[in-house]
């Protein structure tokens, strides 16, 4: 697993808000976020916009609630902000993860993806003791992790965690 270095100098961690469970016949993919992840989209893109979280691009997996979670944070930051969407992290990798950050130049970048990927990419860039100290629980639903770049000790820092 290879570590990303800057840019980008920051790199938000987003996990997709509540997810409803599944219909007879609906496909994981396809679940919408339920009515309590909608308003928590709403809720952390707000929080994340009133402490000047803005990133350069966001990069959200292609599966719905992941979707209904980065319009949350489209319409909060606005509509100059860069949006994409990636199937490659649906059910991908920690590593898939970190690639698709280490490939991009700009200077913030936030995913938006799942458990317990999002998770892990976050223990990849600060280490499993921080990660355990900041997040007892584990990554929460709607959980935005601020990871900023500290060239002091050539390596990652968890600079905030938003939750609701």
């Amino acid at each position: 697993m290879t570590v990303p270095l800057p840019p980008p100098n920051r790199i938000y961690l987003l996990r997709h808000a509540e997810a409803a469970w599944a219909e007879p016949g609906q496909r994981d993919f396809d679940r919408p976020l339920n009515e309590k992840g909608y308003g928590d989209a709403e809720i952390i893109a707000d929080k994340a916009a009133d402490k000047g979280y803005r990133p350069d691009l966001l990069i959200s997996s292609t599966a719905l609630r992941c979707r209904d979670t980065a319009d949350a944070v489209h319409r909060a930051i606005g509509v100059a902000l860069d949006v994409r969407y990636v199937d490659a992290l649906y059910n991908a990798t920690v590593d898939t993860y970190l690639e698709i950050v280490d490939a991009q130049d700009e200077a913030a970048v936030m995913l938006v993806g799942h458990n317990p990927t999002i998770e892990q990419a976050l223990e990849a860039l600060i280490g499993h003791e921080a990660m355990v100290s900041a997040l007892p629980g584990g990554f929460p639903t709607a959980g935005l992790a601020v990871i900023d770049f500290d060239s002091s000790v050539t390596g990652w820092r968890l600079a905030d965690f938003v939750v609701v």
